[in-house]
């Protein structure tokens, strides 16, 4: 069964302490869902497990409160151990059929896609929604590979039937281009995390996405 689409979230905020330090994860799932996010996906490469567990459980207790849906990027265990709400995968992690088997039926599973050959694949699998990208250039992910483009993402968003959340240098100038070319969404890191204030730049994006969308 796939999971209810509309609340996917139009917009996803992931969390970062590699761009800034100013905030934890919990405080920037905290001003992001203020500012209007659908969805928090945490995302840390860098902490040992337990530490990761911690992290995440307190993320977890601010999306609660909110009634937010948490997503763990790559991290299928700290996803299941900590009762997040799903988890997205790179093409190198985890299965979407082994996440699934882990993490139950109800659990949101996103996938990466990089070409429509990609998506449609993630499709396939089972997976609840696409993560499109990197649309634009983009500083805060290490990316192989030119930026796919809005033409690309217009290709993937006819190919597939489930949700495209689009990510990849998106901002509140361009996220109206990505929602025109067939998004269902997008999800951003640098343009809320590396903001003077998360809240008002992910009240911003918000505000475009919905303006697109209606």
């Amino acid at each position: 069964m796939r999971y209810d689409r509309e609340r996917i979230g139009r917009v996803h905020v992931i969390t970062d302490t590699v761009i800034q330090e100013r905030f934890g994860h919990d405080e920037l799932a905290r001003l992001a869902i203020a500012g209007g996010a659908g969805a928090i996906q945490f995302r840390d490469k860098r902490l040992a497990h337990e530490d990761l567990v911690t992290a995440a459980r307190k993320t977890l207790a601010v999306c609660r409160r909110e009634g937010t849906p948490l997503i763990v990027n790559d991290n299928v265990a700290v996803a299941a151990e900590v009762g997040a709400d799903g988890v997205h995968l790179g093409r190198e992690d985890a299965s979407i059929g082994e996440a699934r088997a882990i993490l139950g039926p109800a659990a949101v599973i996103g996938g990466s896609a990089g070409s429509v050959d990609d998506a449609l694949a993630v499709e396939d699998e089972g997976a609840d929604y696409i993560g499109f990208g990197h649309i634009y250039e983009t500083g805060s992910k290490g990316k192989k590979g030119p930026p796919v483009g809005l033409d690309a993402l217009r290709q993937v968003c006819e190919a597939v039937a489930i949700p495209v959340i689009a990510i990849g240098g998106i901002t509140a100038e361009t996220a109206g281009d990505v929602i025109n070319a067939g998004a269902w969404g997008v999800a951003v890191i640098g343009a809320v995390c590396g903001s003077d204030d998360p809240e008002i730049a992910t009240r911003a994006i918000r505000a475009v996405v919905d303006f697109h969308r209606a």
